[in-house]
């Protein structure tokens, strides 16, 4: 088998993935990119299965769901037997989107591999959430994914630059956008992160303009929209699942449902990025286990005391973070109580089975 590895590179491949292969490798698997995941089979897009050449638009192709140990998730990059078309290696991510499932349940769900940038979309109304783009921010920024702020429907307020204030405060150097989601001139600005081969991860609540933001960078009526609800300013969820979109640009976006259970998981490092200021000045506290309540020399309630930090904010630190610990110990605590779990029933099973012997 032989081909241009740089044909790839349309759908995102780069050296980070080229690294992880030997010279065999290139001569024996098909290398294919996840484009969506259903429950017993991927469609992937890639070399074909006739080992045609990649052209500009090769339609994805349908393939076997891989075994349990090599779950996979869009965006995800696969090296394929040519033969069978099943799964013989997942490739190391280069970012990772992950969360708690809904529900009461503690298992994992990944979200989206593999993007560069992540679209973070908010409305100039009632829908604007700080505490929800911290969120969202502190899972990029963990990811190790570029986020970017987008702001809709700035002509539902007389004054859409407070919004562009508030939003710029929450992380130091995020980038926000403030644009009318159905403007094609306005929606140039986002051009400079949508170049061919990046891959783009939209996120936000249902009714911000998602829909309408997607549909004009495709140039078409793709997805489906719907308006908001005038009592709330709520919007109606359009989209269903992941998948991907090629843009005319050449980049692949990414468009995933509201996420209204969004659960923090192992994320330390994000939210430790989006609160740096309270980071900052926690290591100045006199005590290393310093609460930040009544100890005395705390930097943190210093801050508070002097008007240079918002007591709200650290209130929504404290939040996130007691969130993602208990998330992260629940999940190793059930990994561990499964464990014991399993290995009692296979002890029983031998001792039973001793017994009949006996």
């Amino acid at each position: 088998m032989t081909f241009q590895i740089s044909d790839l590179a349309q759908l995102g491949w780069n050296s980070f993935f080229l690294s992880q292969l030997d010279t065999d490798d290139l001569e024996t698997f098909i290398p294919v990119r996840v484009m969506s995941v259903h429950r017993n089979r991927l469609d992937v897009i890639g070399l074909a299965p006739d080992q045609t050449p990649l052209d500009e638009a090769i339609p994805p192709y349908s393939v076997p769901d891989g075994p349990e140990e090599m779950t996979a998730t869009v965006g995800d990059w696969l090296l394929l037997d040519p033969e069978s078309l099943k799964a013989e290696r997942l490739l190391e991510r280069q970012s990772l989107f992950k969360r708690r499932a809904p529900g009461t349940g503690r298992k994992l769900q990944l979200i989206a591999a593999n993007v560069d940038t992540l679209f973070i979309v908010s409305s100039c109304n009632q829908d604007f959430n700080v505490p929800r783009l911290e969120r969202y921010l502190a899972l990029a920024r963990d990811a190790g994914v570029t986020p970017v702020i987008i702001l809709t429907k700035s002509d539902l307020t007389d004054d859409p630059h407070a919004y562009v204030q508030q939003a710029s405060r929450i992380m130091p150097g995020v980038m926000v956008e403030i644009l009318d989601a159905r403007d094609p001139e306005q929606i140039t600005r986002l051009h400079p992160w949508c170049t061919r081969g990046q891959t783009i991860a939209f996120v936000g609540s249902s009714g911000v303009g998602k829909s309408t933001l997607i549909n004009t960078l495709m140039g078409d009526d793709t997805i489906a929209t719907a308006g908001i609800r005038e009592d709330d300013a709520k919007g109606r969820h359009t989209t269903t699942g992941r998948q991907f979109h090629q843009l005319p640009s050449g980049a692949w976006l990414l468009d995933t449902p509201g996420m209204r259970e969004l659960q923090l998981t192992d994320v330390q490092e994000g939210i430790d990025a989006v609160f740096a200021d309270i980071v900052e000045l926690a290591e100045a506290c006199r005590f290393g286990d310093c609460r930040h309540e009544t100890e005395p020399g705390c930097a943190v309630t210093a801050a508070i005391d002097n008007g240079t930090l918002d007591p709200k904010r650290l209130h929504r630190w404290r939040k996130l973070a007691l969130e993602d610990m208990h998330n992260t110990q629940t999940i190793a605590e059930r990994r561990t109580r499964e464990k014991a779990f399993g290995k009692m029933i296979k002890n029983t099973v031998a001792y039973k089975k001793r017994f009949r012997d006996d």
